[in-house]
């Protein structure tokens, strides 16, 4: 079946570039690998986007769902594996189908970073992770560590901070990229302890994580003993299936102007995945509706 517009990742972005392409009048499909929402609706509070500013990340990507839904969007979770441009149309190819567009807007966002540590992946699910909103409540009343400086690390140990027993930030530098407020109410607790330019560097476990070695700039190396590590290190674009339409910079992130275009005409990028100064809810939000309005009129022309 042809699409109008057929837009890759149902996260803010995407879920966003739905809404203005169906109010167009265009025929949408989205195409997910996982579950609507990206990486927001892990957020345990959202507090910085205008109009609500007390709402869960999980309740604002499920209205967001709905009201896509409602319009007449179309979901469908696969994977794309690949886009092929053949001019006035582009195929988006998963696994198991073929999807004809006129348009594609790629809203893929980013995968979490890892530490890259030895046994970081043997102990995921075992004491490791990635996600404090998913795993914090196992670990209530009991020491836990945050890796990262980013402002999701920080987002972290405050909601860690509120169950748990005690909670190690650590970062491999001496300031964050987090929000200043947030630092402070870190800072104000006084069941945080900040381990500053200091690197985790081994994990030891015998069924699950017992502690973790970390190493400080001046070299001192110790042993903090945690029943759980939340890794917060930064995110990576996932824009690696489409590098044949699209240009990546050296980190991996879509090359595209104000407008969302990119190199291929009729093909987009919204939201994390593109290169961008502010990578915020309201900018993924912001770059679905330009991308949308930019792919209408592109396939008006």
């Amino acid at each position: 079946m042809k699409y109008d517009i057929v837009i890759v990742g149902a996260g803010p972005a995407g879920m966003t570039a739905a809404i203005y392409g169906r109010r167009a009048n265009k025929t949408v499909l989205l195409l997910e690998a996982a579950s609507y929402g990206g990486q927001i609706i892990n957020a345990h509070k959202i507090e910085n986007y205008p109009v609500e500013p007390h709402i869960s990340g999980f309740e604002f990507a499920t209205k967001l769902y709905e009201q896509a839904k409602e319009l007449g969007a179309e979901f469908k979770f696969e994977k794309v594996v690949g886009i092929e441009d053949k001019g006035d149309h582009k195929l988006v190819n998963t696994p198991s189908a073929s999807y004809e567009a006129g348009a594609v807007i790629i809203a893929t966002g980013s995968d979490k970073r890892k530490l890259g540590v030895d046994r970081e992946d043997e102990l995921v699910g075992r004491g490791v992770s990635y996600c404090a909103t998913c795993d914090g409540a196992f670990f209530r009343k009991k020491v836990v560590a945050v890796a990262g400086g980013t402002r999701t690390a920080l987002e972290d140990a405050l909601y860690l901070a509120d169950i748990a027993e005690k909670v190690y930030l650590i970062h491999r530098l001496d300031k964050f990229s987090g929000a200043e407020a947030d630092y402070d109410r870190l800072k104000a607790r006084d069941n945080v302890e900040f381990l500053l330019n200091t690197q985790i560097t081994k994990l030891n476990a015998d069924k699950k994580l017992e502690s973790i070695e970390v190493k400080s700039k001046d070299g001192t190396v110790q042993t903090v003993e945690v029943s759980a590590l939340f890794v917060a290190v930064g995110r990576v674009p996932e824009n690696q299936n489409f590098s044949a339409v699209i240009d990546l910079d050296d980190k991996g992130y879509a090359v595209a102007g104000e407008n969302c275009l990119t190199r291929t005409a009729g093909i987009f990028v919204a939201g994390d995945n593109r290169v961008k100064e502010v990578r915020q809810l309201v900018t993924a939000a912001a770059d679905g509706a330009v991308a949308a309005t930019a792919a209408v009129k592109y396939l008006n022309s």
